[in-house]
């Protein structure tokens, strides 16, 4: 059978719950991003002098020269908008009370994908500075959310 075929004794439809189980780790680097994020409230990236490039977030290895990555450095908490996209539809497509702004925020040669609060919609523009706010070091659990939402500088 075709990968697009469908089987046509597989079930239309599943009744109750299906048990999933799954373990997803951030990698390397990505642990040590989001442990500095959790124990530091700070974002860092990791450095290749070789080519002069600043990873957000950190990676092990320079994707240009493949050199390994062991400089780590404080990127700060401020960045620009790189890009955006303004949702107005909520998950189940309805229409939202409130806007949400999402951005890619430039950080270093790289940049984080996260919230824009704060903000007049008309007012947003590329190029725009912002900053992250960071929760505080008891709500902290070592992931994205640890950055509430990005804010105008």
């Amino acid at each position: 059978m075709a990968l697009l075929e469908r089987d046509p004794e597989a079930p239309l439809s599943w009744e109750g719950t299906m048990p999933v189980t799954n373990r997803y780790t951030f990698g390397q680097a990505g642990e040590r991003f989001f442990r500095l994020l959790k124990d530091e409230g700070r974002i860092y990236g990791s450095r290749c002098d070789q080519c002069n490039l600043t990873y957000v977030p950190a990676t092990s290895f320079c994707e240009r020269c493949l050199s390994k990555l062991e400089q780590w450095i404080d990127v700060g908490t401020q960045g620009e908008v790189h890009t955006f996209t303004i949702l107005a539809t909520n998950y189940d497509g309805t229409p939202s009370d409130v806007p949400e702004i999402i951005v890619l925020v430039k950080l270093g040669d790289g940049g984080l994908i996260h919230k824009l609060s704060a903000v007049d919609p008309e007012q947003l523009c590329i190029g725009m500075q912002v900053e992250a706010v960071i929760k505080p070091d008891n709500e902290r659990t070592g992931s994205i959310l640890d950055i509430e939402y990005f804010r105008p500088v």
